[in-house]
């Protein structure tokens, strides 16, 4: 009874555990594709000052206003879109990499497994934030630099969490099998170690594009980002803050898309650690 009534409760539509995930991923698509189709959606140039409309209230040409200088708020919110995003996705995807080639060779050689770590451990014992905030003042500010920034202060989470898969999976039977028979070393780390590493890859990969779209935007809000020449959200609400009480919006609406982008990224990342983690499917099952 217990069994048919389960089964009668969770047929007909989709299961509950799905509704907020596909939530998620209709907010971040319909977030990504506007800041694609920016030149097409937006209304005016997002650099092109006025001083004659700023600070002008929503309406007419302007959907969400100006800012202080006369910039249209709505263009250079689509477009900072963009380059909060390039900054998470270039961020996760440079730190998996690097950080994938470095645990691989931390988790399989016990020589440099030593060496490797205690540099990762020195750089994990300083704040990130602290961390890309003196690269970023070392090196300038640009796209660039900011990934880079970031960057080095995601790789070492990613070296341990590499490392921790190959540890254990070196212990398998078929690597040791691939070892007695004389497998080349590349050849064990690329085609039996590394595919271990691609489940945990993806889920950590979503929380390091959350996380550095939250440390360019600190990073602006502190003077230390990108320049008020390239639109970010984050750089967006540092020039509004001045404005806030005489106009909210020049903080509100980058600030909205801000935390609905990232919110979406770390629900998407719940998601996929459910669904690839064994032990959360056999405990739901």
């Amino acid at each position: 009874m217990a069994q048919m009534f389960r089964s009668r409760r969770t047929a007909p539509g989709l299961a509950p555990g799905l509704i907020v995930p596909g939530l998620a991923v209709l907010v971040l698509a319909a977030i990504v594709l506007a800041t694609l189709l920016a030149p097409l959606l937006a209304p005016h140039d997002p650099l092109a000052l006025s001083p004659l409309t700023r600070l002008k209230p929503p309406g007419g040409d302007f959907p969400l206003g100006t800012d202080a200088l006369g910039r249209d708020l709505m263009s250079r919110v689509l477009y900072g879109g963009r380059v909060s995003l390039l900054i998470g996705i270039g961020t996760a995807a440079v730190s998996i990499m690097a950080g994938l080639v470095i645990g691989l060779v931390a988790g399989f050689f016990r020589t440099a497994d030593a060496v490797i770590m205690r540099v990762m451990d020195a750089f994990m014992a300083i704040p990130p934030v602290l961390l890309a905030v003196a690269l970023v003042a070392i090196h300038g500010a640009s796209i660039l630099s900011v990934i880079l920034a970031i960057t080095f202060s995601e790789i070492p989470r990613v070296v341990r969490l590499v490392r921790s898969v190959v540890l254990s999976a070196r212990e398998e039977p078929y690597v040791e099998a691939a070892m007695t028979l004389g497998t080349r070393m590349p050849v064990i780390l690329w085609r039996h170690l590394m595919p271990n590493t691609l489940a945990p890859l993806i889920v950590q990969g979503t929380y390091i594009c959350a996380s550095a779209i939250l440390i360019e935007s600190i990073l602006s809000f502190l003077g230390l980002g990108i320049g008020t020449e390239t639109p970010s959200w984050g750089n967006i609400m540092a020039e509004g803050r001045s404005y806030f009480l005489l106009k909210p919006s020049l903080i509100f609406w980058p600030g909205l898309l801000l935390s609905l982008c990232v919110l979406a990224i770390n629900i998407l990342g719940d998601a996929a650690r459910d669904m690839l983690d064994p032990r959360m499917r056999r405990r739901e099952g």
